[in-house]
This record gives structure tokens, C-alpha cells and sequence, in this order.
């Protein structure tokens, strides 16, 4: 099994075999607590498109942001700490973001796409050895789709090191990334779309056992990620 670590829409382009698309700070841990917590979610890359879904479907939740605030109309911002306070069972989330929804509707070349965060990395692992791909790719989002970012590098980390069966100092990775540039805003007061539980939660690692695999395109040709426990 050979394992390529990529970076932001042009890595997500580039990947093929089994991709994971790494997304920390916070849209795919965003994704893990809207699926415990009942909800089917469809990714998509444009602010229009999550829109024109709920005209169609007047019943669909939109959350997302653009530079980390949430977006004008929809009704959650990319807070995994709102979403897991929200009763979403049996609704439709249509979710969009700066870097890690461009990513996963980018991978157009990889046999299976998966999301990526450290609140389920465990399970990632276990399904990626499950499948033994001949490749995994490995696409670090970072900040906005364009820098690397330390909380993406870490997860990237994680999963390459327990995959070759290394050692990892999981515990020290709350602390590791408190100091974190992405990890600011948690902290800060006035930056009310972004409370510090979302840092809790974000950082929560293997805490759920499973992972979110993107779908087929359905009749619509949406392609909501299906959770498949492992």
C-alpha cells in the first residue's frame, strides 16, 4: 500500500486509490457530529448551489461558512458545537465551506473518497486496512484551501504513522494545537462563531467509529457521505 500526502483542491484533483481529505478546524468533524446525531449531509463546493437546494427543498438545513463566519440565509454556521446542539434527525444538512467541501467534490479521480478529521481517525484507519487500497491519498485542506495549516499537517501525521503501525502521542495533541494560528479564534471572546467548545470537540480524537464515505450521485446527482462503521 502506497501512501501520498497531497495539498488543498489541486492534491483533492490529483488523488487517486482511496483519498482522504483532511479537514480539522472544522468542517469534517463538523460532518461526524451532524451524522451521530441523525442527519444525512450532502457537501457541496458553491454558496448558489446550497441555496438553490433548499428552493427545491424547502425543508433542507444549510450550513457552511466563507473566512471561517457563517453565511448570510443559512441556518448553521461550520460549528460542530451548534450542529451537535441542534435536533437534526431524519433532516438534510447541505453543507459548504472554503476548503474542506472543495476538496471532497475535487476528488473526482479516486476510486473512494472519504472525509477526514481527527475525531474519527481510528476508524479510518481500520477501513483503510479493511479495503487494502493499492494507494491512499492523503489531502491535507489546510487554511482556506491555500496554506498549510498545523491542525491538518498533525491529522496527516496520525493516520500515516498508525497505517505504517507506528507509535503516536495521541494525548498530546489538545495541547499540541491549542497554540495553533487556526486555534485563535476559539479563544477569543468576540469571535462568537467560533466558541472554544468547537476546539474541545474538534480535538475530541476517535471519538466516533466510523467514517463518511462520498456517495454515487443520487437521481439528483447529489452525493451525500454515507456512514459506514467499522
Amino acid at each position: 500500500m502506497r501512501v501520498e500526502v497531497l495539498d488543498h483542491v489541486a492534491g483533492s484533483r490529483a488523488a487517486t486509490g482511496l483519498a482522504i481529505v483532511i479537514d480539522v478546524f472544522r468542517a469534517f468533524s463538523l460532518a461526524c457530529y451532524a451524522v451521530a446525531g441523525g442527519a444525512r449531509v450532502i457537501p457541496v463546493a458553491a454558496i448558489e448551489e446550497a441555496l438553490a437546494l433548499r428552493t427545491r427543498h424547502p425543508d433542507w438545513l444549510l450550513a457552511g461558512e466563507r473566512h471561517a463566519r457563517q453565511l448570510p440565509g443559512f441556518d448553521h454556521g461550520n460549528s460542530p458545537a451548534q450542529i451537535a446542539a441542534a435536533d437534526l434527525r431524519g433532516r438534510t444538512l447541505v453543507h459548504t465551506t472554503h476548503a474542506g467541501t472543495q476538496g471532497l467534490t475535487n476528488a473526482r479521480r479516486a476510486d473512494e473518497v472519504l472525509t477526514g478529521s481527527l475525531v474519527n481517525a481510528a476508524a479510518l484507519v481500520r477501513y483503510v486496512e479493511s479495503r487494502r487500497p493499492a494507494v491512499v491519498s492523503i489531502v491535507r485542506m489546510g487554511h482556506e484551501a491555500r496554506e498549510r495549516c498545523a491542525e491538518d499537517d498533525l491529522c496527516a501525521e496520525l493516520l500515516v504513522a498508525r497505517l505504517r503501525h507506528r507509535s503516536f502521542d495521541v494525548d498530546s495533541i489538545p495541547a499540541r494545537l491549542r497554540t495553533a494560528p487556526a486555534a485563535a479564534k476559539f479563544f477569543d471572546p468576540d469571535a462568537t462563531w467560533a466558541p472554544e467548545q468547537d476546539f474541545t470537540l474538534c480535538t475530541a480524537v476517535d471519538r466516533f467509529d466510523f467514517v463518511l464515505r462520498l456517495d454515487e450521485p443520487d437521481a439528483e446527482g447529489l452525493r451525500a457521505l454515507v456512514r459506514l462503521d467499522t
